[in-house]
């Protein structure tokens, strides 16, 4: 199809709308592998990160918050209704990249320009590593598309070993038998056998 665009985001929005029905008031407090993040910080992170790649997917250099760094995340800032509010803007996400134009040309979110193909592959591996990030938080099951994760994985295997501050932590190697999904996690700075100290229920 001429139309047709180079990553999927439906697959992974669909994943955290479901991993958002396990997740309890409990949880919010909750460790994830993200260090110093909780869960309720980590969905508030969600929230904003897809309202910045929204408006990078539709090329709005002009909105609030495209020339800035995003804020620290905090439950303490998250929104009330984010139950209902998050797979809103998950859904805008997903459509916003169904684009063709939104991969054309380049792309501004948090104060950083970059091609926009470039743009769309972070936003996706944010989606997918912090959808794995809930559901290791939560107890909950996770899978990603194969061929999403074999892009991610090269996309990832570019940077530096040391990691990308405020994006990837360093490196975490990970044995020859390691699934798609466990390399790319590693490459991304997690540990792939990551699970709280003491699961909550």
């Amino acid at each position: 199809m001429a139309d047709r665009v180079p990553l999927d985001f439906d697959p992974p929005v669909r994943q955290i709308r479901s991993l958002l029905f396990g997740i309890t008031d409990g949880h919010l407090t909750a460790p994830t592998p993200c260090p110093g993040w909780t869960v309720g910080d980590l969905l508030d992170h969600l929230m904003g990160l897809c309202w910045a790649f929204t408006q990078a997917a539709q090329k709005k250099t002009d909105a609030p918050g495209t020339d800035s760094a995003p804020p620290q995340p905090s439950a303490a800032n998250l929104n009330r209704h984010w139950r209902s509010r998050l797979p809103v803007v998950l859904e805008d996400l997903a459509t916003a990249w169904k684009q063709p134009t939104a991969w054309e040309g380049t792309a501004r979110a948090g104060g950083v320009t970059m091609p926009a193909a470039a743009m769309g592959t972070v936003a996706i591996n944010e989606l997918i590593m912090h959808g794995w990030d809930l559901a290791r938080a939560t107890g909950q099951e996770y899978a990603a598309d194969p061929r999403t994760l074999e892009h991610l994985i090269e996309f990832l295997s570019q940077g530096p070993e040391q990691g990308t501050p405020g994006l990837f932590g360093p490196v975490v190697p990970v044995d020859d038998e390691a699934t798609l999904l466990e390399q790319a996690v590693g490459l991304a700075g997690r540990d792939p056998h990551w699970r709280p100290v003491t699961a909550p229920h």
